[in-house]
């Protein structure tokens, strides 16, 4: 199993980081995609991922952290793709959440900056979208982005998912998706094609059902694809072989 979305270097796991990471791998998770969210992230980001080779880093400006924005970020974010493009798999996590309190003309301008550079460099974007579908599809075309990536933890109807494909997009699931009450979303995921869908945990966030309110993991990626595998109709192996092949095809890992 790959886990194409997780925070692990965020603080949640510095008491326990490596532990969580050998349980995940005992599990049968054998890699882990880690997006940046900050300027002030990326270094230590990066260093994590060079000592870890199941361990894969992308870089970008995540809406929730602008507050923390400098205008010589996107400078450095050049720099460093440009520095790791032998080891950065994607340009993320960027987005526009129109649920916080952040200008959205910032959000969608550093947004399709970054699609610009994601394009320059031939990456795949790692999307945040919250109440933001259109402002989303307004910057894809805008940009003319054609390098593919993922919709981070989709919850959206099968027209927005459909859109999101004929983009080159993937649909990631995650926890969601273990809760009865997300009708909607377990709706829309049976009708996905499974060759557009990746496994996410979003790791320390998004616990599956049993564990609200609890630090998430990668170490419950399994939990994930046996329910996607329920709601498919299919079995574990299947959707495993299937969601990992297209992590690898995504992200070029192991090329």
């Amino acid at each position: 199993m790959i886990d194409s979305h997780c925070h692990l270097d965020f603080a949640a796991f510095d008491a326990d980081r490596q532990a969580q990471i050998d349980l995940a791998v005992s599990k049968g998770v054998s890699d882990f995609i880690i997006p940046g969210v900050s300027a002030a992230q990326w270094p230590a980001l990066i260093r994590l991922c060079q000592r870890t080779p199941a361990l894969h880093f992308a870089l970008g400006l995540h809406p929730h952290f602008l507050t923390d924005y400098q205008p010589e970020n996107l400078a450095l974010l050049d720099s460093l793709l440009q520095q790791h493009r032998s080891a950065v798999v994607a340009v993320g996590e960027i987005g526009i959440d129109l649920a916080i309190d952040v200008d959205p003309s910032l959000q969608e301008k550093l947004f399709c900056t970054q699609l610009e550079l994601a394009k320059q460099y031939k990456l795949p974007a790692i999307v945040h979208h919250r109440k933001s579908h259109h402002r989303i599809m307004h910057c894809l075309k805008a940009t003319k982005f054609d390098q593919g990536g993922v919709l981070h933890a989709f919850s959206g109807s099968l027209q927005q998912a459909q859109h999101y494909l004929d983009m080159g997009f993937k649909l990631g699931i995650g926890g969601t998706i273990t809760y009865p009450r997300a009708v909607k979303t377990r709706d829309t995921v049976r009708q996905l094609p499974l060759e557009g869908i990746v496994l996410e945990t979003d790791s320390p966030d998004m616990p599956i059902m049993g564990r609200q309110g609890l630090r998430n993991s990668p170490v419950y990626l399994e939990q994930v694809r046996d329910c996607l595998a329920d709601l498919l109709g299919m079995d574990s192996l299947s959707v495993e072989r299937q969601t990992d092949n297209n992590v690898q095809r995504l992200f070029k890992l192991g090329n």
